[in-house]
């Protein structure tokens, strides 16, 4: 049994003073240190530096690892010459990229505080540094094949993956899950029988949703920046579905739609209706030059902010993002965007992939990140805030009650 004291806890109503957690590997009690020190005798009292934060461990609920090698071989500015650039460096990024790259980048997220995060795999090859890292994994197996030519074998790869992860030690901490990759790249056949899987077998669901304004315009008109894209290498001039049909097919599972950047008002309400959730990368959208997303319509729904992966950024630090959110959502209230976007990497997050952590309250898993503030806040209103604005790396990191920074 430990305690631990800091002079806040983030807690789902809000930050505490005067109090502290008791904890093994899930959170026993949240009292004062006095009233804990009573009732748990023997416990060992840990004291975190002058004006600290408690808080649950930050979740990154969408990031690629594979492509953890990139740094300036691809192309930002524009979404089809991205799209292009990662075709043509695709074969030596990912020879460039080993396990001890990928872990490298685990590390990198563990410092930043992220004890928990989505996994977006294309071919398995991080599965190991997975098992092996110490955070929580949601390892979503990435479906991808438009050509039902070749669905069988697409299928057949996709599925092998999937039972690999489902196989993991349950000492890895991973989940596993099933991602799509697009609307634009997954033919409704796949489509459906990844869909139906994920029920089967109750999997979180993910899938890239509307990220440029060219997958709209292919999908609804088969014209745009996608079409001489689909002639050259799939030989083919006409989508395999639609926006709706695409929305439509998930409507008996909640799924985490990434990026939705060219979504309108009345898809993102329609989609929050069928209980699904967004992610947020607003570094990656505004690197490949895709807009912002309206993010002012999912305030009062489930939304998490993720870092997406190296393919689209230049960190996997979850601060990074937090203080580009802030400054990409200018017309929004700074105090309560701030707060807001906490939620969206702890408690949102957590409920969005299934895990068991994400919030201070008893029962919960004690994952915990531990923010030192370069001095006391004037403010209560205002500690998320200081919070994303001065934190690059965290204080102490824990996970299931073990300290790991």
């Amino acid at each position: 049994m430990k305690i631990i004291i800091a002079d806040f806890i983030y807690t789902p109503n809000g930050y505490i003073k005067n109090h502290a957690v008791a904890f093994d590997d899930a959170i026993i009690a949240i009292d004062t240190l006095e009233e804990l020190q009573t009732r748990y005798k023997d416990a060992k009292i840990h004291h975190t530096e002058a004006n600290s934060v408690l808080y649950p461990g930050f979740i990154n609920t969408h990031v690629h690892l594979e492509f953890s090698a990139n740094k300036t071989a691809l192309q930002y500015g524009s979404f089809m010459p991205w799209l292009h650039s990662v075709i043509e460096e695709r074969d030596t990024l990912l020879a460039s990229c080993d396990n001890a790259t990928m872990m490298s980048a685990c590390e990198a997220m563990l410092r930043s505080g992220i004890t928990a995060f989505g996994a977006i795999s294309s071919f398995g090859t991080e599965l190991e540094v997975c098992e092996q890292t110490p955070q929580r994994v949601v390892f979503f197996n990435e479906l991808i094949g438009s050509n039902a030519a070749y669905a069988d074998m697409l299928y057949g790869d996709f599925t092998q993956r999937l039972d690999a992860s489902m196989h993991c030690d349950k000492a890895s901490r991973i989940t596993p899950a099933i991602a799509i990759h697009s609307p634009y790249s997954v033919h409704p056949v796949l489509l459906h029988k990844a869909i139906g899987l994920a029920k089967q077998h109750a999997l979180p669901l993910s899938a890239h949703f509307l990220e440029s304004q060219a997958e709209r315009d292919w999908l609804e008109k088969g014209e745009g920046e996608f079409k001489p894209f689909f002639e050259k290498f799939f030989n083919t001039s006409t989508p395999v579905t639609t926006t709706k049909e695409f929305i439509c097919a998930f409507d008996t599972h909640p799924t985490h739609f990434t990026h939705c950047v060219q979504t309108s008002k009345e898809e993102l309400e329609y989609l929050i209706s069928k209980g699904h959730s967004v992610a947020h990368c607003p570094r990656s959208n505004r690197y490949l030059g895709v807009g912002r997303l309206a993010i002012e319509y999912l305030m009062k729904a489930k939304f998490s902010v993720a870092t997406d992966g190296l393919s689209s950024n230049d960190s996997l630090n979850l601060f990074d993002e937090l203080r580009a959110a802030l400054m990409l959502h200018h017309q929004a209230p700074l105090d309560k965007l701030a707060s807001r976007l906490i939620r969206s990497v702890t408690g949102d997050a957590a409920e969005i992939l299934g895990l068991n952590c994400g919030k201070i309250t008893v029962g919960a898993a004690a994952d915990f990140a531990v923010v030192t503030l370069p001095e006391a806040p004037k403010r209560e209103e205002e500690i998320a805030l200081w919070t994303i604005l001065h934190t690059k790396e965290v204080s102490e990191v824990y996970i299931e009650g073990e300290k790991y920074v």
